[in-house]
C-alpha cells in the first residue's frame, strides 16, 4: 500500500509528473530509432550480424547501443563515442592549462568544454562509422546491400554520425527537462532493453539442460548478491572528521563544530573498467586483421579466457588509482580546509594534512579497486559456470555498475521532489543516496 501511495504522490506533483512523462517520451523515441535500418540495407538479411553480436566484445557494443548495433540502425554507434570524447576532454583538463582554466570558469567554461566534447565526438564518429561499415560488408551477404559504392559509404557515415549526435541531443533534453542524467539513462535503457530476451533465452537453456529449476534459483540468488554488493560499493563512503578551529571575535569565543569529509571507497566510478576494456580491445582488433591463430593475440582476444581477465583485473586496479588521483586532489582539499579555518585533530595543517589525505585515499581505494575488478570479471566467471554469454553480461562489469548507479541517482532525484513538497520519500527509513547526491553522468 505504501508503494501505491508513493506512486500517487509522484503523479500529484505537476512538475514531477511532467518531467517523468517527458522522459518516457524521449526514451520511447530513442527506442523506436533502433528499428530504423540504414538506407540501402535489407533488414531481412541481418542474421549473421546478430550472430556476431550474441557474445564477446561485439555483444557489449550491441548492449550499450540497445540492440541498434545488430540491427544496422541509424543509432548503431550509440552514445559511446560521446562517452569516449568526454573522457578524453577530462584528461585534457589535467594536462593542458587552457582546459584547466575552463574548468574553473564556472558555467561559461562548462559550455566551452561541452562544445569541444561535441566537436571531438564528431571526429570520433567520422573515424568509427567507416569501420562499422567495413564490418557490415564482412558479415552480411552481398545481396543484403541494395545500394553500394561511394554514395552508400558517404551517406551512411553522415547518417551514423547524425544518429549519434541526435541521441546525444535527446540525452541533454532529458537532463534539462526530464528526470535523471539523460546520457546515463539512455545507456541504462539500452542495457535493460536486452535483459528480458536474454533472460528468457537463459531460462529456456536451463530448463532444457542440466541444473533445471535449481540452477535458475542459484543464478537468481547469485545475481541478487552481486547487485547488493554493487549497491554497497556505489554508496560506500568513508567519513573523515574535521574539527573546525575555534574563532575568537572580540572577547566572545564560538565553539567548534565537527564536520565530515566524505571520501568514497570507489571515487573513480565505472571509468577504470571503461579504460581497461578500451585497451583490451586492441588484441581483438589485431586478431581481426591478422591470420595468427596462436600466441598472445589469440589468448588475449578471448574475453572469457584466464589471461584476458587477469590482465583486465590488473589494469582496473591501476586505473582506479590513476583516476582517483586525477579527480581527488589532496593538496586542494588541504588548502580549502585551511582557508575555512579547519583542521584534522592530531594532524598539523599543510604538508602533514596532504600526506594524511593521500594515505587515507590509498587505503580506501585498494579494497574499492579489488571489488571493482571482481565485478568486471564476473561475466567470465558466470560463463565458466555454464551461464549463457548473453545473460552473463548482466552479472557484472560496466552494465551492472551503470544499472545500479543510474537507478539510485534517478530515484534520489524523484525523492528530492517528493520531500520538497512535504511528501514521504521512497523509503520508509532513511533516504535514497545516489553516487554523488545528484545527477551523475557515466
Amino acid at each position: 500500500m505504501r508503494l501505491i501511495q508513493t506512486i500517487k504522490n509522484i503523479f500529484k506533483i505537476e512538475d514531477l509528473r511532467a518531467r517523468l512523462l517527458y522522459t518516457f517520451g524521449i526514451i520511447l523515441l530513442y527506442r523506436l530509432g533502433k528499428y530504423v535500418t540504414l538506407p540501402g540495407i535489407d533488414p531481412s538479411q541481418l542474421a549473421n550480424l546478430k550472430n556476431q553480436t550474441s557474445s564477446g566484445i561485439m555483444g557489449l557494443l550491441d548492449m550499450f547501443s540497445g540492440g541498434a548495433f545488430s540491427q544496422a540502425s541509424i543509432f548503431a554507434l550509440g552514445i559511446m563515442p560521446y562517452i569516449s570524447a568526454s573522457i578524453v576532454v577530462q584528461l585534457l583538463g589535467i594536462v593542458f592549462p587552457y582546459f584547466q582554466k575552463l574548468q574553473k570558469e564556472g558555467e561559461s567554461g562548462r559550455r566551452k568544454m561541452n562544445q569541444y566534447t561535441r566537436y571531438l565526438t564528431i571526429a570520433v564518429l567520422v573515424l568509427q562509422a567507416p569501420t562499422y561499415l567495413v564490418n557490415l560488408h564482412a558479415q552480411l551477404p552481398a545481396s543484403a546491400f541494395i545500394l553500394t559504392g561511394t554514395f552508400f559509404t558517404m551517406s551512411s557515415v553522415i547518417i551514423l554520425t547524425a544518429g549519434t549526435m541526435f541521441v546525444m541531443w535527446l540525452g541533454e533534453k532529458i537532463t534539462d527537462k526530464g528526470i535523471g542524467n539523460g546520457i546515463s539513462l539512455i545507456i541504462m535503457i539500452g542495457i535493460v532493453a536486452r535483459m528480458p530476451a536474454n533472460f528468457i533465452f537463459e531460462l529456456g537453456t536451463r530448463m532444457n539442460g542440466a541444473g533445471g529449476a535449481i540452477g535458475i534459483i542459484v543464478e537468481v540468488l547469485f545475481l541478487f548478491l552481486i547487485v547488493l554488493g554493487v549497491i554497497l560499493l556505489v554508496q560506500g563512503t568513508r567519513r573523515v572528521p574535521v574539527q573546525y578551529a575555534r574563532r575568537i571575535v572580540g572577547n566572545k569565543q564560538y565553539g567548534g563544530v565537527r564536520q565530515y569529509i566524505p571520501l568514497k571507497v570507489n571515487a573513480a566510478g565505472v571509468m577504470p573498467i571503461i579504460f581497461a576494456q578500451a585497451i583490451m580491445m586492441l588484441p581483438m582488433i589485431i586478431a581481426g586483421y591478422s591470420n595468427s591463430g596462436s600466441g598472445f593475440v589469440t589468448a588475449f582476444s578471448n574475453m572469457y579466457g584466464f589471461w584476458y581477465n587477469l590482465v583486465t583485473a590488473i589494469l582496473i586496479v591501476v586505473f582506479t588509482y590513476f583516476y582517483t588521483a586525477i579527480t581527488i586532489n589532496p593538496v586542494q582539499m588541504a588548502e580549502d580546509m585551511k582557508k575555512n579555518g579547519g583542521f584534522i585533530p592530531g594532524i598539523k595543517p599543510g604538508r602533514k594534512t596532504v600526506e594524511f589525505f593521500d594515505t587515507i585515499m590509498s587505503r580506501i581505494t585498494f579494497p574499492g579497486s579489488i571489488f571493482l575488478a571482481m565485478v568486471a570479471i564476473l561475466p567470465s566467471i558466470a560463463v565458466k559456470a555454464t551461464v549463457t554469454p548473453q545473460f552473463a553480461q548482466f552479472y557484472g562489469g560496466t552494465s551492472l555498475l551503470i544499472l545500479v548507479g543510474v537507478v539510485l541517482d534517478t530515484l534520489q532525484q524523484i525523492e528530492s521532489h517528493l520531500l520538497m513538497r512535504h511528501y514521504d520519500g521512497l523509503m520508509k527509513s532513511g533516504r535514497v543516496k545516489g553516487r554523488s547526491g545528484g545527477s551523475t553522468s557515466i
